[in-house]
């Protein structure tokens, strides 16, 4: 689905990402780690256009990519969310899940004089799929309530609802369980799941909670100073020595206090 070639970003002398190259497969959830400072939000960052690249190359399903825009790329199926939820405060959560369509009529001058039997169509329509998506995630009791008012936890829920009233193919998440308590962390795994056996979805993962991706993730990326150290599984990469390294500034005799 995506692959990534010796990519780099750079601030001034910063090397924030410094040859990274990896792959993603098509209908996998793969887990990016790293200790912070590794380069994976900056990663995500270029990859989702947010950022240009300094150098390197990005492909998704053999096309090149690299350096489109982000609208450019929601409309090709990868989409990312936020460590910090984007929702629109004074929305509804069901109008935050409406707006996420393009090209609807009523962004349109005319249908707005002469095709609004059109735009009431289309609202039905993309009311019931938004009440549809908030039962798939459990939230359905929030669907009146303003997306500032709702906890953390259901922000990111919704985030993730956004992707999925849109053709996603690919969905990069950043943080995804940051801030958010254990029952609703389960809550968001469980939907990452069903999304991905389901519907198909390719996810993406960062995450600091080990627990998280150990229950969704398969393979792990570990990242460290703008490089890619490993892939495997998480067993893999908790044993190997440039990940202890990394993590720990220890060599292999240190190894249990990262779980291994």
């Amino acid at each position: 689905m995506i692959t990534v070639e010796n990519l780099h970003k750079h601030f001034g002398g910063f090397h924030a990402v410094d040859g990274a190259s990896l792959s993603i497969e098509a209908g996998s959830i793969t887990g990016l780690i790293g200790p912070n400072g590794a380069g994976k939000t900056t990663l995500f960052n270029v990859v989702a256009g947010v950022l240009p690249a300094t150098s390197g190359r990005i492909l998704m399903e053999g096309e090149d990519i690299t350096g489109l825009a982000p609208h450019t790329l929601f409309h090709k199926g990868l989409l990312r969310t936020f460590q910090i939820a984007h929702e629109f405060a004074s929305m509804t959560c069901r109008e935050n899940l409406m707006m996420v369509p393009g090209g609807q009529a009523g962004e349109k001058l005319w249908d707005t004089w002469f095709g609004r039997k059109r735009i009431a169509d289309e609202e039905r329509a993309l009311r019931a799929k938004a009440d549809e998506v908030l039962e798939f995630l459990t939230i359905e009791q929030i669907a009146d309530l303003r997306a500032g008012q709702v906890s953390g936890g259901q922000k990111k829920l919704l985030e993730l609802g956004r992707t999925m009233m849109v053709d996603a193919k690919i969905v990069f998440l950043d943080e995804v369980g940051a801030g958010v308590n254990r029952t609703l962390l389960y809550t968001i795994a469980d939907a990452i799941k069903r999304l991905n056996v389901e519907r198909g979805y390719t996810f993406v993962v960062i995450e600091h909670d080990m627990d998280f991706i150990e229950k969704l993730c398969d393979p792990v990326i570990c990242m460290a100073e703008g490089k890619v150290l490993a892939e495997g599984t998480l067993a893999e990469i908790k044993a190997n020595e440039q990940v202890i390294e990394a993590y720990l500034g220890t060599g292999l005799k240190n190894k249990e206090q990262v779980g291994a």
